[in-house]
């Protein structure tokens, strides 16, 4: 008989501690971390919010030129295949670059090209042979196409670089304040140290945060602007081969460089 109550004891407390357990769980009220990042805010002094500020703005920034750069390049890679497929197939040169874009940076190039090839003449110009005056005039261009492209980069960089510094030195003047009022107070619990020292190594994860998507950015962005820029060069190889030919089609070169150079520009 003794064992059998004790084997209903043991079932009915088997069954009443989850339930039991589970009633404390919801009896408990919901306390918020008072040592997350809005007590940070709240509690911190000019230069904590600064700092936080400083990299507020470095990831805003970092995630647009990541976001505008990926669009741009996308825009002019689109752009390469069009006038390949369409630029080669036109009677000249000239129709070439009216059926190009205008915002396309192939136009630019094509147009300056032609513009180059057409107006060889005058006691200066004429010193440098038609060789060395187009490929000048390309290369000028294609030059001013992939500097557009490296815009923005500078940014990443500085923020890839300064971010994980700028996090590290909000964690080091956190944590100087937070030991000046722990001294102050004379007390040195577990509570009045964990708090204020956890809330300054937010700092260096924002940091970190701020940096690793630059970094990775950076890298990726270079990448595609160093496709993006040998499919420009390409182009302006084959239109100065195309120029100097001296063929039917670069002899077409004349009659429509004015009108192409001003629609091209």
């Amino acid at each position: 008989m003794g064992r059998f109550s004790f084997w209903v004891l043991s079932a009915t407390m088997a069954l009443c501690g989850p339930a039991a357990r589970a009633a404390d769980t919801v009896s408990q009220p919901v306390v918020d971390n008072p040592y997350g990042l809005d007590a940070l805010w709240a509690q911190g002094d000019l230069v904590a919010r600064g700092t936080l500020l400083a990299l507020a703005i470095m990831s805003m920034a970092t995630w647009y030129i990541l976001v505008t750069k990926l669009i741009e390049q996308h825009r002019i890679l689109r752009q390469a295949r069009t006038a390949n497929a369409v630029f080669w197939k036109a009677r000249s040169p000239g129709e070439g670059v009216e059926a190009l874009s205008p915002d396309s940076p192939f136009r630019t190039v094509a147009a300056v090209g032609v513009q180059a090839a057409a107006h060889h003449e005058g006691a200066l110009v004429e010193r440098i042979d038609l060789h060395t005056w187009v490929t000048i005039a390309i290369q000028r261009a294609v030059a001013e196409v992939v500097g557009g492209l490296q815009g923005g980069l500078a940014v990443l960089a500085t923020a890839g670089s300064t971010a994980p510094f700028v996090g590290l030195f909000g964690t080091v003047w956190g944590i100087y304040h937070a030991l000046t009022a722990i001294g102050i107070a004379g007390q040195a619990s577990i509570d009045k140290v964990a708090g204020p020292v956890g809330e300054a190594l937010i700092m260096t994860a924002l940091g970190l945060a701020v940096a690793v998507p630059a970094v990775l950015g950076y890298n990726w962005l270079a990448r595609r602007n160093r496709l993006a820029a040998e499919t420009v060069r390409a182009f302006a190889s084959e239109l100065h081969s195309l120029l100097l030919s001296g063929g039917p089609r670069a002899a077409a070169i004349r009659p429509v460089a004015a009108k192409t150079y001003a629609q091209g520009r």
